[in-house]
């Protein structure tokens, strides 16, 4: 169904040349990934280092025993650390399939200002649950549910907020995805510091506070977005049965775009987010984190990515304008392609490194910040440019679905990231870095190719 805010609001209200309602989204999602990339932060050190040993030492966890006995029988016995990466895996995967519901909830029946306090409320009570380790799963299911009503449609109102020729919406999509990596740059200073040296717990009640004021944020600046959009009533026939607005040729080939593209992302992601799982575990173990004789929480790492994004940002928009004027700027998809090129650099760094490192001896946390800067810029190549991609070519009528669509990819780029940090250890990190590599390289490939097939048959990509 149309949504009835697709325009944008008065452009008298804005600040910096953007609507004040890009900033009240800006913060709202700056809170909220706060909240998860606090949480996420900690959670493979939270199992391997206290939940499993807990658990082993007769510690009930509502649950654990079928979600263990189920991954087991799939996969045979496995340690610990491959255990936290299965679990991993499907609980960040699972916050990327929900989108696709709450997407399609948010069109068809209580609009997206609605799903967005669903989400968060949801999202709140899941995170004071991680308190107890007796409720750590059904903490998890709170976050997942109520990520699936918040996430696509705030990423949704943003394009709302602009008209759709508004040559402003791919640089407000930039400023968006900023708020996003505030929080996320933020949330394992605070959340990881207080998790690994004060307590568990403390860590994820900060995340949950942060959800709080994420929601507060939302609550007393909606003033500023459009109109809610609740969707429209359905047309009906003469017989009284629904009537729904069907997909033109054009918008189906663009729907086909969309899928084709965001099913190659899935590898991009499976590579990324290894940040969370298993080179989260490699700066634990294997990374020197002294600064003038105080050393510094291993959670700093993931604070690595979000401050890089701030750095490079502001660059990489100039270089883009530059190239854009001479008429040089690639495509979309051709941007996404490159993006995997350099998060594989990343990790020729990394294998480079360990293939020299001396036996006993830890890697600089510096180089580990050097590997994250590939990982970052490959990122900034992918991320929003994909979003400002679905805004750009989704069909209006299903748009919040599309965006679930999007981030479906990353459901199964974090599964994917689970299932292969399992074999982290099993296969050691040299031929592990370079499965990375091999992989990055290919979906490149895949995504220059797509690039070529679909300019020849979707308008505007």
């Amino acid at each position: 169904m149309q949504h009835s805010a697709t325009a944008a609001p008065a452009t008298a209200d804005t600040l910096f040349g953007h609507p004040k309602g890009l900033f009240v989204l800006f913060f709202t999602e700056m809170w909220e990934r706060f909240s998860y990339y606090g949480m996420r932060a900690l959670l493979v050190l939270y199992m391997t280092k206290h939940l499993l040993a807990q658990i082993e030492q007769g510690a009930e966890v509502i649950g654990f025993a079928t979600l263990k006995s189920g991954i087991e029988a799939m996969f045979g016995p496995l340690s610990h650390q491959a255990l936290s990466s299965q679990i991993y895996g499907l609980y960040t995967g699972l916050v990327y399939l929900t989108p696709v519901f709450g997407g399609l909830l948010a069109d068809q029946y209580i609009g997206q200002k609605r799903s967005i306090y669903y989400g968060a409320l949801l999202m709140g009570i899941g995170h004071f649950l991680m308190a107890s380790e007796r409720f750590f799963l059904l903490a998890l299911l709170f976050l997942i549910v109520g990520n699936g009503f918040f996430k696509p449609n705030i990423s949704t109102q943003v394009g709302y907020l602009y008209a759709p020729t508004d040559m402003r919406r791919d640089r407000a999509y930039m400023i968006f995805y900023m708020g996003v990596n505030l929080g996320a740059f933020l949330a394992p200073l605070v959340c990881g510091t207080l998790g690994q040296k004060v307590g568990w717990h403390w860590g994820f009640g900060a995340a949950g506070v942060g959800m709080c004021i994420g929601l507060a944020v939302y609550h007393f600046g909606q003033h500023q977005l459009p109109p809610a959009s609740l969707p429209a009533r359905p047309q009906r026939s003469h017989a009284g049965a629904a009537k729904p607005e069907r997909l033109t040729a054009e918008e189906w080939r663009r729907v086909v775009a969309l899928i084709a593209v965001c099913t190659v992302t899935v590898i991009f992601w499976g590579i990324y987010e290894q940040q969370g799982n298993t080179l989260q575990l490699l700066a634990d173990r294997q990374a020197d984190w002294h600064v003038l004789g105080w050393e510094m929480p291993s959670s700093w790492f993931q604070s690595f990515n979000p401050l890089l994004i701030f750095v490079l940002t502001p660059f990489l928009n100039r270089f883009w304008g530059w190239q854009s004027r001479r008429a040089s700027e690639p495509g979309s998809i051709v941007k996404m392609s490159l993006g995997c090129v350099i998060m594989s650099l990343g990790f020729v760094l990394l294998l480079a490194l360990m293939q020299g490192l001396p036996a006993g001896q830890k890697l600089h946390w510096l180089w580990l910040f050097a590997c994250v800067f590939f990982f970052t810029v490959g990122e900034i190549y992918l991320s929003p440019i994909g979003l400002s991609f679905v805004s750009k070519i989704a069909p209006r009528k299903i748009i919040a679905m599309m965006m679930g669509i999007w981030l479906l990819s990353s459901f199964f780029g974090n599964y994917m990231a689970g299932y292969l940090g399992s074999y982290y250890e099993r296969i050691g990190s040299e031929r592990f870095f370079t499965l990375m590599i091999a992989l990055s390289l290919a979906a490149s490939v895949i995504l220059m190719l797509l690039a070529r097939g679909l300019r020849r048959t979707v308008q505007g990509i």
